[in-house]
């Protein structure tokens, strides 16, 4: 049931089932295979997002509930297209603790709650705590509510035990009966006393490796299988479980025909994991082909160049091991003591196991080990860190062996805890802060290396082909750092290194930022995203700075740098020499970024794989970190551009057209996309073009844009078609030996079929 496209729309409040299902018939004329639905169970009021699911039970009522539910199917099973729904198996969200039924239960009951098994709880705490309180003198403002069954903390209501609450107690009183204990959330981080999904106290980790309570939180998603027959599932965070190889194993063997993504993020040459799945959600594709648009040749410019502006002599590596370890020691006090009460420690004190097991996640170079099948990068981890810190050996001598038995308690929680400290470490911190050039900083992205080269690329097509030819493919998601459209740009800006740094020099002189590696960042971000909405970037800096954490933070900001930096983005649009400079760079840097942009949406619409669209993605997409990428979408101007026929790359209905041609394509003439061989080209810009075969289908991309008009155009470059083709967009007719500068004369890309 694999689909041939995906379609990603995010189902909010403000968006629901409803109006997904109006918005079918767009979809199915876009050339939609299906469409590829946000978490959808019922979540905690307000969610945006719809990750913190509260009741796996039931379709959200805010979200359009069964009724939009059974409307969508409708609409969708009316049009010939799929449905394919993100699932989380990792957490339940518990915010808002009376919405969530299972955790109200745990709290209200303790072990002996029916739902006491669904948590991954230290029950060997004295009470479970609930880090919502700003201080422990909050203590003094609960209130009992009027019936004794509810204690309340300003708009938080939480369960009161049975028989543990008389007239006339105080509020500080009964609290103490329960079996959970409110804290404040400075300290949740060290006392808290359940698993979470990376630093979000307020998402409870599930056992979804006990077979109860997997099918118990899978009942719902497994009706949309059985009864609705939705052709797949896109699992959320596998890494955070327990054992995600089991956890596949379980949901293949009740899902035999469903196409099975998982949203597992692969590090620079990590082997896809062999679970029962097809594929990941993208972001390893994405990486393949973000490099390959990016000018290698101007990697000593723009090192030399951060260099400069920055004196940051950290390199990627360096700053990764900074943040890694940084979250480590700061972040997760409560998983590395669940972790310590698990080990024997001998002799050792637990001051020291932590730091030695704090230096090896910093140096895990995946994001998990997967025990007892592999424990290839743990063991790497473990021997760089005693190359590293030789002191740490003796007390390495005692727990590598337990760190390594995939039966240990602590090896099986050591394992969770290096995919948060990733998480947390990398792409959360560490691609803040080593900013030598933004557009490689995405998730799942290798910004150590500086572009790849056409033979690389053509290599990872066919391994791709060979060994995950089922996989999704992605250029935008939720989770992105910078829409498609804003990389497409930066990787522009590689090909003007003249034209960045005379903007750069404007910016520095015009603000005052005092931290210079934050400044590149924001100098790169307005060049890449151009002059949008102002308040979207003011947005965007508190985010981006505060999760650097270099000069201000979540928990403490720093008022005088953030001022600093939100009067450099004023300076941007108010300051007239600044304006003038990011205008004449916008002026350059945008019909390449439109040109890259075409090329890389080609590539990954036809390469090995199922491409999925993230909404709004078929026009120019200007977005920056969630929550920006999450915007609503303006489905009725999409409707209108798709009646125009444009023959104009610079128009976003271009970029529509191209969707729309290939997305058809895949769904009527599947057997075309099958297959990988390379296309090369001939003549002085061979290097130019990024060309390959599948089945019957040629697609030619055209790469660093600026160094081809410095050439002169295609001049004398050609390829060699066997037989007679179509050019798709265009419907120009081609064969033999034909000349790019004939085929592409007036376009970046060139779809052909094979007459």
């Amino acid at each position: 049931m694999t689909p041939t496209s995906t379609y990603r729309l995010q189902i909010t409040p403000d968006f629901r089932l409803q109006d997904a299902a109006a918005l079918v018939d767009y979809l199915d004329a876009l050339g939609v295979g299906a469409i590829y639905l946000s978490p959808v169970l019922t979540s905690t009021t307000g969610s945006g997002h719809g990750y913190d699911v509260t009741d796996p039970t039931t379709i959200d009522p805010q979200r359009g509930g069964e009724d939009g539910w059974r409307e969508l199917v409708s609409a969708a099973r009316g049009k010939g297209l799929g449905i394919v729904v993100d699932i989380v198996p990792n957490h339940l969200g518990i915010a808002k603790a009376w919405e969530n039924p299972a955790w109200w239960s745990v709290l209200a009951h303790g072990q002996d709650s029916d739902y006491a098994d669904w948590f991954d709880i230290d029950w060997s705490a004295p009470r479970i705590t609930v880090p919502v309180l700003g201080s422990p003198d909050d203590l003094d403002r609960l209130e009992l509510s009027d019936d004794l069954r509810e204690l309340r903390f300003y708009e938080h209501r939480f369960p009161v035990a049975e028989g543990t609450a008389q007239p006339g107690d105080s509020p500080r009183e009964v609290h103490q009966r329960q079996h959970y204990e409110l804290i404040p959330g400075s300290q949740g981080n060290d006392l808290l006393t359940h698993r979470r999904f990376f630093t979000v106290a307020t998402l409870a980790g599930l056992r979804v490796e006990d077979p109860a309570v997997f099918d118990a939180t899978h009942e719902r998603v497994l009706r949309m299988v059985r009864e609705d027959g939705i052709e797949g599932l896109r699992i959320d965070h596998p890494d955070g479980l327990r054992d995600p190889r089991g956890y596949f194993a379980r949901l293949r063997e009740l899902c035999p025909e469903q196409w099975l993504i998982a949203e597992k993020i692969l590090e620079h040459a990590e082997p896809v994991p062999d679970w029962a799945m097809d594929g990941t959600s993208g972001y390893d594709a994405m990486t393949e082909v973000n490099q390959v648009f990016v000018d290698s040749s101007a990697e000593d410019f723009f090192t030399r160049d951060y260099l400069e502006r920055t004196g940051d002599e950290l390199d990627v590596e360096q700053h990764i091991l900074v943040g890694k370890r940084w979250m480590a020691q700061t972040m997760f006090g409560a998983e590395m003591r669940r972790i310590l009460d698990a080990l024997d420690l001998a002799d050792l004190s637990r001051e020291d196991a932590a730091r030695a097991m704090q230096e090896v996640a910093a140096r895990m170079e995946f994001y998990r080990s997967y025990l007892p099948e592999d424990d290839r990068a743990l063991t790497a981890a473990l021997g760089n860190t005693r190359h590293d810190l030789p002191e740490l050996g003796p007390v390495l001598d005692v727990l590598e062996a337990q760190l390594l038995d995939g039966r240990n308690e602590a090896a099986l929680r050591f394992q969770q805890f290096t995919g948060a400290v990733m998480a947390k470490g990398v792409e959360d911190t560490a691609w803040y802060r080593a900013n030598r050039f933004v557009a490689l900083n995405e998730v799942g992205g290798h910004p150590q290396g500086f572009g790849i080269d056409l033979n690389t690329f053509h290599r990872a097509m066919e391994r791709r082909e060979l060994v995950l030819p089922r996989s999704m493919t992605a250029l935008s998601t939720h989770d992105t750092k910078r829409g498609e459209d804003v990389r497409a740009r930066l990787a522009a800006l590689a090909e003007l290194p003249e034209q960045w740094a005379a903007f750069a020099d404007v910016f520095q002189a015009r603000t005052s930022i005092p931290e210079p590696t934050f400044a590149h960042l924001l100098a790169q971000t307005l060049a890449g995203v151009g002059p949008v909405e102002r308040q979207r970037l003011h947005d965007y800096a508190v985010k981006a700075m505060r999760e650097a954490g270099l000069a201000t933070n979540w928990i403490e900001p720093d008022a005088g740098f953030e001022t600093a930096v939100h009067q450099a983005i004023d300076a941007a649009y108010d300051d007239e020499a600044l304006a003038q400079a990011w205008h004449e760079l916008q002026r350059v840097l945008t019909p390449l970024g439109h040109w890259n942009s075409l090329s890389q949406k080609l590539v990954q619409l036809t390469m090995p794989g199922i491409p999925d669209v993230y909404q709004g993605t078929e026009i120019w997409d200007d977005s920056l970190v969630d929550p920006d990428n999450r915007r609503a979408v303006h489905f009725d101007q999409l409707r209108q551009l798709l009646d125009t026929d444009s023959s104009d790359p610079l128009d976003p209905a271009y970029k529509q057209k191209l969707v729309r041609t290939v997305l058809t394509l895949r769904r009527e003439r599947p057997e075309l996309f099958t297959g990988y061989r390379p296309v090369v080209a001939s003549g002085l810009a061979a290097g130019h073009l990024l060309g390959f075969e599948r089945s019957g289908l040629v697609a030619l991309a055209t790469r660093l844009p600026h160094r081809l008009q410095n050439l002169g155009g295609w001049q004398d470059t050609t390829i060699d078609l066997d037989g007679e083709w179509v050019e798709q967009l265009g419907q120009q007719r081609v064969g033999g030996r034909i000349g790019l500068g004939q085929l592409m004369d007036h376009s970046p890309v060139a779809v052909l079929v094979r007459a």
